[in-house]
């Protein structure tokens, strides 16, 4: 298998998480490549139409891609327990938010990198960012007790998460007012996946 990527991807690194929490790393060739809306690498839009990372090219199947898809791909191939096999949906809509929250999170970059400044909304930013904050704080208030349990892939998308703030945003002080998620944070971020992964 082959894994095309780019290192500071959100998304990207919940897939790495997994093959490391899941022991699967030397399973994957890595490949990086350099993408950005309106520039698509060849070997990218051969493997995956949409030209969004990652993609697991696969020589016994179709390419994988949307880091949900690869990461349910992976936990059933390690039978590794990441998405449970009855009542799972806590967990998908706990991941579902992690990954929302890098969505939006992605988007404020990208309105600041690839769009000229007189093209750029103050606005727009405050937005996603807005998004961001209220997934916050639904993780802070409501998701706790989940958060605390048995790792899930819905652990693995918030902490990459989290980490995509404090990689990319971190003057927007997401901890500030969120002292249990911010305590998760420090705790999940000591595992050896996270800290093996660090953009």
């Amino acid at each position: 298998m082959k894994l095309l990527m780019s290192g500071a991807s959100p998304f990207v690194r919940k897939v790495l998480v997994v093959l490391r929490e899941t022991q699967q790393l030397d399973d994957v060739e890595i490949v990086n490549v350099t993408t950005a809306p309106g520039a698509t690498p060849a070997e990218l839009a051969a493997a995956n139409p949409i030209g969004k990372i990652p993609a697991l090219v696969r020589s016994g199947g179709a390419t994988l891609y949307d880091s949900r898809v690869i990461t349910r791909f992976l936990d059933d191939r390690a039978r590794a327990g990441l998405y449970p096999a009855t009542n799972p949906w806590e967990t998908l809509t706990l991941e579902a938010t992690g990954d929302a929250i890098m969505e939006a999170a992605v988007s404020m970059v990208y309105e600041r990198r690839l769009r000229d400044a007189a093209q750029q909304s103050d606005t727009w930013v405050e937005n996603q960012w807005e998004k961001v904050s209220r997934g916050l704080d639904a993780l802070d208030n409501r998701w706790m007790a989940h958060l605390h349990g048995p790792l899930d892939i819905g652990h693995v998308a918030v902490g990459c998460a989290l980490g995509y703030l404090d990689f990319r945003h971190e003057e927007r002080n997401w901890r500030k007012g969120r002292d249990a998620l911010a305590a998760w944070a420090t705790k999940f971020n000591a595992r050896d996946s996270m800290q093996a992964t660090v953009p």
